[in-house]
């Protein structure tokens, strides 16, 4: 099959030419741009676009398929070429649906903890020698790629996102997916550029349960009192399964999770870590794996790439990073922080970097979310609001969203560097939460700061 990627270049658009390149297509890719890690994977591949841009001519009638990206705009030169030829055009979730429509599909949703959720699945799976087909939205240790596709395993396990799927689909990504076995994690507002308001965000979870394969199995968070009530309301032929979070204690920094067998010491901490690994618990249940299995399996599990990630360590102080940016990640983030160490000043740092979190309007749902932080500081970059065509954000609209009056604010990427290098980390523990970089941190150069 001869598959043909527009705008190749991004994370997920490269893992999957990467997959279909392994399964034995034929793949080509155009980009006006590509980054690392991306541009040496597809290199060493051989898929690297030889000149970056948008080449009409390269779209012809002996492609199969054409796979959208969402970098590409809807104007695209290679999509309008392709869509003159009737050619078939796929979304990235359409094409994933189309490699698994035969396949029993495990989906895990939510607006956080999906990534986490997805991967401990896969690795207690890779433990155990289970081989399954999947998507997940980050790198993890034992795996070379982020998506797998073979034409023999049964299950194919997927990230459910619902942000949208192409621009010309304005689907979110996980309606189209159609699971058989579904878990939903949590719903917080998000992505407000594209869900004006909370109701019609919450509204997008509806429809995902109500997608699920009559006879499927949907195994939600009953803490999340949103999820809890949009799974019970559903009238969708489906078997409904709650979790929750199960009874762990914390001793010198080491988490214990109850177990039948007794406290077992575990690599992942936190509530909200703990919550997504009793969901994971009960869908490697249905995929065959039993309870002790399981348990064996997670404690070797480390976290997600970009998820409470520990970055240096010594025998005082220690610092993390995390891909936090949403209020209730960030929350459930610096709280998790503070639980682990709780004898030690925690000194929480959060760019606001998404198109949400710079909003003027949105920034209320912050409040109290670093408030576990003994030290709490934001930093913003007013270049960033520009870019986004967004109105100003201020200082004191930070100020009073969060409701903290010693709140630190810094929108000077070297006023923030300072702040952070002018501080003593002996018995301290430092959290960096960003989907960004604080305007250029080298995160190499903090791992110094820990001794």
């Amino acid at each position: 099959m001869n598959v043909h990627f527009i705008a190749i270049g991004g994370s997920a658009m490269h893992n999957l030419a990467l997959a279909l390149h392994n399964k034995g297509y034929q793949v080509t890719g155009s980009d006006d741009e590509i980054f690392e890690p991306s541009k040496s994977r597809l290199q060493a591949k051989g898929l690297l676009p030889e000149t970056y841009g948008w080449f009409p001519e390269k779209i012809n009638a002996t492609i199969d398929a054409i796979v959208l990206g969402m970098h590409a705009k809807a104007d695209n030169p290679e999509l309008l070429k392709a869509q003159e030829l009737g050619l078939k055009i796929y979304s990235y979730p359409e094409f994933l649906y189309e490699q698994s429509k035969n396949k029993t599909r495990v989906v895990i949703g939510g607006s956080h903890g999906k990534t986490t959720i997805t991967s401990m699945i896969l690795h207690v799976m890779h433990y155990h020698d289970k081989d399954v087909d999947y998507m997940v939205g980050a790198q993890l240790e034992g795996f070379d790629v982020m998506v797998k596709l073979t034409e023999e395993n049964d299950f194919m396990v997927l990230e459910g996102d619902e942000y949208l799927s192409s621009p010309i689909d304005r689907r979110p990504k996980f309606h189209l997916y159609k699971p058989n076995i579904a878990l939903l994690s949590g719903i917080a507002w998000d992505h407000i550029n594209v869900f004006p308001t909370y109701d019609n965000y919450v509204e997008q979870f509806r429809i995902f349960v109500d997608s699920i394969v009559s006879g499927g199995s949907i195994t939600y968070n009953e803490e999340d009192l949103e999820v809890k009530r949009v799974v019970e309301a559903s009238v969708n032929a489906i078997r409904k399964l709650p979790y929750k979070t199960p009874n762990y204690t914390v001793e010198n920094g080491q988490t214990l999770l109850e177990t039948p067998e007794g406290p077992l010491p575990i690599e992942v901490f936190g509530k909200h870590n703990l919550n997504n690994l009793a969901g994971a618990k009960w869908i490697c249940q249905h995929m065959g794996i039993d309870e002790d299995d399981f348990y064996e399996a997670i404690a070797t599990f480390k976290g997600a790439s970009k998820r409470l990630e520990k970055i240096a360590e010594s025998k005082t102080g220690v610092a993390y990073k995390d891909f936090a940016h949403s209020p209730s990640k960030v929350e459930a983030t610096t709280k998790a922080v503070k639980e682990q160490y709780r004898h030690r000043t925690l000194v929480a740092c959060l760019e606001l970097h998404t198109y949400s979190s710079l909003n003027a309007e949105f920034l209320k749902e912050y409040k109290g979310t670093l408030d576990a932080a003994d030290v709490a500081v934001v930093f913003y970059s007013p270049h960033a609001v520009e870019i986004k065509k967004l109105k100003e954000v201020t200082h004191e609209q930070i100020a009073n969203a969060f409701e903290r009056d010693d709140l630190i604010i810094y929108t000077n990427p070297d006023d923030f560097k300072r702040f952070l290098f002018s501080q003593d980390f002996n018995n301290k523990a430092l959290l960096l939460m960003s989907s960004g970089n604080y305007g250029g941190l080298n995160f190499d150069e903090v791992k110094g700061l820990i001794e």
